[in-house]
């Protein structure tokens, strides 16, 4: 294994928690689906495929540096969402402690001098600045909006957001 044993534990880790990620993200697609939302249910679509990616690049990591792979039990997605506002500030939560999970591997991975490990969660680092900051915005726009005014979301998202 070309890997610290503890990285590679709590990469196992991770990619449970990033398969969860994207049932949780599928739960609240269906949500805007069944609203006849089909802007917002597609961009919640598209955040539960890249969290199922993320979930694979740890995958093949441990894979390619010859790192056992335990993929763990994945908890059942929270289906108590009652608005937007809701939907947005469960993901901001989530990607906030996806962001939290991610630099407590990378610790890890400093205290144990795995360089490797190291440079390749750099990728997920920057990713994860990418996807608070797009959460804080959307929870932003649709605090604005208001639930009344969904409808303006599913414009401005038609509209290349």
């Amino acid at each position: 294994m070309q890997i610290s044993a503890r990285v590679a534990e709590q990469m196992n880790a991770q990619i449970g928690n990033e398969l969860g990620a994207s049932n949780q993200y599928l739960q609240i697609a269906a949500f805007f689906e069944a609203r006849a939302l089909h802007k917002l249910a597609e961009f919640f679509f598209k955040q539960s495929e890249e969290e199922r990616e993320h979930a694979m690049k740890f995958l093949r990591f441990l894979l390619e540096t010859g790192a056992p792979v335990h993929i763990p039990a994945v908890p059942a997605p929270n289906a108590q969402i009652e608005t937007a506002e809701r939907a947005f500030e469960m993901s901001l939560n989530w990607e906030k402690e996806v962001t939290r999970q991610i630099y407590t591997i990378l610790e890890t991975a400093i205290q144990e001098k795995d360089y490797a490990s190291q440079q390749f969660l750099q990728w997920f680092v920057e990713e994860q600045v990418e996807e608070v900051s797009t959460m804080e915005n959307m929870l932003e726009i649709v605090r604005q909006a208001g639930e009344k005014n969904l409808l303006m979301i599913e414009a401005y998202l038609l509209h290349g957001a």
